[in-house]
């Protein structure tokens, strides 16, 4: 197999932009991937493009204005994984000789309100569980039975994150907040206020790889993929740090994470293990998602996510930065967009060009996913 690089990477600001079409959107990241890349769109030989709502041929759709040049164009979805799996599906295709430069795209525009969905099943919509705020209220609320864990821990990742976000330009939100107005905001599902939960959104992020020799040969200062794996929760498992009651449950059969999975297998090929991790951008929907994924990855122990948020461990400048981009609480959710937008972000650190929110020394990044269905990602990016 050979070894990957991030070549190029460009992004369209998370938010709200009624007057923008979803092609739009699309087509100004991969613009700002080239660019980046110092490439013309005809050195792309293949193209992988993520969304969950951007609906018939979308990847086609952004691309025929950038030019249809007859390159094979592959339309991902995993819900909220999507983005992820684009770039995990275009590094495999590279590590493997199919191709040697090539397209990841994600890419939203999403509606306002909760995220329709229809991989729940029936009974639980009609019994009112059929709504992602719930299904991971439950999960939080399980954790703090489990743990001792209380809303005022919660509520610190959500200041920790709007800090971030307000240092990141490419977000939605950019406003700092305090812990008391994160504790006061109006109840969404106990224990979860509005802040404490992520906003569906619009956006765009493009990532450009390829191989070392190649990004050599064009002078570039590329990132190194250092593990790229995707999967599926198994029965048993909890999806992801959602709630009982969906598909992947059982009160009599438990079995390891997909993110638990995904990490450890990721960790072997990277040939690296928890402690080496600089930065974690994780799947925050919600302010307890952070600490949960945090465990199922190893960062920390069951039950010591909350530790090391008291002890501002998870800040940056701490032992291992968490979501210093502000995370989903801060960028919003554009469902398709989080996954490559996430490599956008870890790339930018290990460039050393985060500015006010650079991580020191960082030299390891972490991306991790979720989306419905179970579906997950696991990337590890080297300086």
């Amino acid at each position: 197999m050979r070894e990957v690089v991030i070549a190029g990477m460009g992004m369209h600001k998370f938010g709200r932009f009624p007057n923008l079409t979803i092609e739009e959107i699309g087509q100004d990241a991969v613009s700002g991937a080239l660019r980046d890349a110092g490439l013309g769109w005809k050195k792309v030989e293949a193209a992988f493009c993520g969304s969950m709502h951007g609906g018939t041929a979308i990847g086609q759709r952004v691309l025929a204005t950038i030019g249809l040049t007859g390159i094979p164009v592959v339309n991902v979805e995993t819900a909220c994984a999507s983005g992820g799996t684009a770039v995990e599906m275009a590094v495999k295709t590279v590590a493997c000789g199919q191709y040697d430069l090539v397209l990841a795209l994600g890419i939203e525009k999403a509606e306002r309100g909760f995220l329709p969905l229809n991989s729940y099943p029936m009974w639980e919509h009609n019994s009112g569980l059929g709504m992602p705020p719930v299904q991971l209220a439950l999960r939080a609320t399980r954790y703090m039975f489990d743990y001792g864990a209380t809303k005022k821990q919660f509520a610190k990742v959500a200041v920790k994150n709007r800090k971030n976000g307000s240092l990141n330009p490419n977000a939605m939100h950019q406003k700092a907040t305090t812990l008391e107005r994160v504790m006061n905001a109006r109840l969404i599902s106990y224990p979860l206020t509005l802040l404490m939960l992520t906003t569906p959104c619009e956006g765009a992020a493009a990532i450009i790889v390829t191989t070392k020799q190649k990004a050599a040969h064009l002078n570039l200062k590329p990132i190194t993929v250092a593990a790229a794996c995707t999967g599926v929760a198994q029965y048993g498992t909890t999806f992801c740090g959602m709630s009982a009651g969906f598909e992947t449950d059982s009160v009599k059969v438990s079995n390891p994470e997909v993110t638990t999975v995904l990490s450890q297998h990721a960790y072997e090929i990277a040939g690296l293990g928890p402690r080496d991790i600089d930065i974690l951008e994780c799947n925050d929907a919600t302010a307890a998602n952070e600490i949960i994924m945090m465990e199922e990855l190893g960062i920390c122990r069951p039950g010591e996510g909350i530790r090391f948020v008291d002890e501002g461990r998870t800040e940056i400048g701490g032992d291992v930065a968490v979501n210093a981009s502000g995370g989903l609480l801060s960028m919003g959710e554009p469902s398709g967009a989080v996954g490559t937008a996430q490599i956008y972000e870890v790339v930018t650190q290990l460039r050393g060009l985060a500015g006010p929110r650079q991580v020191p020394d960082a030299k390891v990044g972490m991306c991790q996913t979720a989306g419905a269905g179970g579906s997950c990602n696991v990337i590890i990016l080297i300086k």
